[in-house]
């Protein structure tokens, strides 16, 4: 089973200002409601890994998978039978950037608990473009 959700939003804050959180685990909390903190081994680069605490409480470890700084980078987090991978893109646009998020749940269940995985993601996505743009939520 399969579960997709795709979001994108523009800001007037750079794609530079956008990446500066994204390449920041230590700022994810701010941003993202879902996480509590987030613990990395290494530079935030392709197979770097760590793990998330995430709101229930619940801990997940992760993995870089791609990582195109200042453009791109995607996650795979893994809990129980579940693969989440957030595939998260940042581009130019107009005097600002078009963020896209687009979140893939693989495995038993996964169109269930998709869109509870992904309820959080608009107001995610409204925290980091507002740090980015330098306005605190």
């Amino acid at each position: 089973m399969t579960f997709e959700l795709e979001q994108t939003v523009t800001t007037s804050a750079s794609p530079a200002d956008v990446w500066a959180l994204w390449s920041d685990p230590g700022t994810w909390h701010r941003w993202d409601p879902a996480v509590r903190s987030v613990a990395m081994e290494g530079h935030f680069a392709e197979g770097a890994a760590g793990t998330m605490e995430l709101a229930g409480p619940m801990e997940a470890p992760f993995v870089l998978e791609i990582v195109e700084p200042g453009a791109r980078y995607l996650d795979r987090l893994t809990i129980g039978d579940l693969v989440i991978r957030i595939d998260h893109v940042v581009v130019a646009a107009g005097d600002g950037a078009e963020v896209t998020v687009r979140t893939t749940i693989e495995g038993p269940g996964a169109e269930e608990i998709g869109p509870v995985v992904t309820q959080d993601t608009p107001r995610a996505l409204e925290a980091l473009t507002a740090l980015a743009e330098g306005r605190e939520e």
